[in-house]
């Protein structure tokens, strides 16, 4: 009996202790002055919602900047399948036009690729929210869709972007970095850096762009 009764007594204890914990919570629980809530932002108005609207749906500069490559161009590839390997060259011809009221461009290659015929569907937009450039690209090597972001340089010629990539063979994603450079009216390089299997950057793709005549 007189091991049940220290039981019991340690037993009620603890239950004294954590009723005392709990109450003391409580007390500075209300204790504690509250902190007003910020007040809620107000909502745009119908003007300040359709004026928004207008900006973001508007060309401006950079769109007119994607101009410059619309047409028909020969173009000339270089393709390195692993970092030091020799290049795998091939030609091509490369269909670019303004499409949605000068909004995007859109890009369709005919070419080869490893002797075999390759086409892609390149679309570019420059995002007047993100104030950045975005561009897909699909092609007949997969079933996946390539998305970079990136920018003009301050001398407006090279639009640098980075983006991933899914590699079935390694079972990865990996980063990739692209630059357009704008030489001159004739003439535009497309490049492409891709992630090794050890991390290190190496160019994977080489275009280069001629107007056709």
């Amino acid at each position: 009996m007189k091991s049940r009764r220290s039981i019991l007594t340690f037993s009620e204890t603890l239950v004294f202790v954590l009723s005392l914990v709990v109450s003391s919570a409580l007390a500075l629980a209300e204790d504690k002055p509250t902190t007003p809530a910020k007040p809620a932002a107000a909502a745009p108005s119908q003007d300040e919602i359709m004026k928004a609207w207008v900006a973001f749906a508007t060309p401006g500069p950079a769109h007119k900047a994607l101009e410059v490559t619309v047409g028909t161009w020969d173009v000339q590839s270089k393709v390195w399948m692993a970092p030091g390997a020799p290049p795998q060259e091939s030609t091509g011809t490369s269909e670019n036009k303004m499409i949605l009221g000068g909004r995007y461009l859109e890009q369709h290659y005919e070419g080869t690729m490893m002797g075999q015929p390759f086409s892609g569907i390149g679309v570019t937009a420059f995002d007047n929210y993100k104030k950045k450039f975005v561009s897909t690209w699909i092609d007949s090597t997969g079933t996946g869709i390539m998305v970079t972001t990136g920018a003009f340089d301050k001398a407006g010629k090279v639009i640098t972007a980075w983006g991933t990539v899914d590699d079935p063979a390694f079972k990865r994603t990996m980063k990739v970095k692209t630059a357009v450079t704008i030489a001159d009216a004739d003439h535009h390089t497309y490049e492409s850096w891709s992630a090794a299997p050890d991390g290190k950057m190496a160019k994977s793709v080489e275009v280069h762009f001629t107007r056709k005549k």
